[in-house]
């Protein structure tokens, strides 16, 4: 009956190994996801989708592009500084995010520079 069960056991560890090393090696690629989802989660409904500042809420507030060259000249420690603690209008992330994700965050804000 040990044997069996260890057998058994056996039979589903590698492939449990086999999943959980593919999923550790797709690291840059769900990280992109989840800035994207993080982004539209948190940021978009001032910032909007495409980072233009163009909702509602964004003109109301005068909020800059974040494709402008303003926003792009600032150092990341800038950019996660003002995600961390805030800067008027915007409200501070230091108790939603963790550090990682508003790194996440100031990637993305990088990457939109760049389109």
């Amino acid at each position: 009956m040990k044997d069996r069960f260890v057998q058994t056991c056996s039979a589903f560890a590698l492939p449990a190994l086999l999943c959980a090393a593919m999923l550790c090696s797709a690291g840059p690629a769900w990280s992109q996801n989840d800035a994207a989802s993080l982004y539209k989660s948190k940021c978009a409904g001032c910032h909007a989708a495409d980072g233009t500042a163009s909702t509602p809420a964004g003109k109301s507030l005068k909020i800059r592009d974040l494709h402008s060259a303003d926003v792009q000249k600032q150092t990341d420690a800038q950019l996660t500084d003002i995600i961390t603690a805030g800067k008027s209008p915007m409200p501070a992330y230091k108790d939603k995010l963790t550090g990682d994700q508003i790194k996440q965050l100031v990637g993305y804000i990088r990457d939109m520079g760049k389109k």
